[in-house]
């Protein structure tokens, strides 16, 4: 399977990147993992709606593009459908099962996703109704695809 992880804005933070490529050393066995960054619009402060919009359709056309016609598409969203790492698991495995050889999980920005790549979405995950650094996510999704492929298989979770 090859797995993409699309998200806005560059990682800084030294800690999150060590954990980032920890967990996609890990998934080495199980996935082809490519990380893609996409640039964030710079923004004032204080944004009207109109221009909020504006900003997260700009990021939106940046994670498009990097997504081909034939990839599942899983967007991390407060409002999606919540699910434990077991359900993740199953739906991993559902995808390989029915050819979705190529699945994209897209992480937005500050202010969210655009509108148009949540119409491109296949199916919206919640990881909480908390809202998380988009940064920090990186490395929970990380983590938990892990775990799913470990589920997968069978075999323990190793710390």
């Amino acid at each position: 399977m090859k797995l993409s992880i699309i998200s806005v804005g560059k990682l800084k933070e030294k800690y999150l990147k060590q954990g980032i490529a920890e967990y996609t050393k890990r998934l080495g066995p199980y996935a082809n993992i490519e990380l893609h960054e996409v640039p964030d619009e710079k923004a004032p402060e204080n944004l009207s709606q109109a221009q909020m919009e504006e900003v997260k359709h700009k990021e939106g056309q940046r994670i498009l593009n990097k997504i081909t016609q034939d990839t599942y598409v899983i967007t991390l969203e407060i409002e999606g459908k919540p699910l434990t790492s077991e359900k993740l698991a199953e739906h991993l495995d559902q995808l390989a099962t029915y050819g979705k050889s190529k699945v994209a999980f897209i992480i937005g920005g500050s202010l969210g996703l655009s509108n148009e790549v949540i119409e491109r979405s296949n199916y919206a995950l919640s990881f909480s109704k908390m809202t998380f650094p988009h940064q920090m996510m990186r490395l929970m999704l990380l983590e938990q695809v892990y775990r799913a492929f470990r589920i997968n298989r069978g075999e323990p979770y190793l710390v």
